[in-house]
């Protein structure tokens, strides 16, 4: 929900300053490089900048089940239960290299 909550608002800073532009389908202009890398994102979003804070919540929806078997493994931790704690830190390390494997 923050997340939704987050790209709405970008969305709507968006809309307020380039709404009315006119696209130019003609030429790609791919994302700006200062929305390439979380530390831009996140000045950006600070900045109530749209593209910015749309990216933000992106980041926020794709960090949303990385959180949760993070938490899965402390909860299982506190039961003891060695078994699927190690069964989630396999599905962790797996989404983590996901993540962050694609950079280059």
């Amino acid at each position: 929900m923050l997340a939704a909550a987050v790209v709405l608002f970008g969305g709507g800073i968006y809309l307020a300053h380039h709404g009315f532009t006119e696209p130019q389908y003609r030429v790609f202009k791919g994302e700006p490089k200062e929305l390439c890398t979380v530390l831009g994102i996140v000045k950006g979003a600070l900045t109530l900048r749209g593209r910015g804070l749309i990216q933000l919540g992106l980041l926020l929806l794709i960090a949303t089940p990385v959180v949760r078997v993070a938490v899965s493994v402390g909860a299982f931790a506190v039961q003891r239960d060695r078994l699927y704690v190690a069964i989630t830190l396999i599905v962790l390390t797996i989404l983590l290299y996901s993540l962050t494997s694609g950079q280059g």
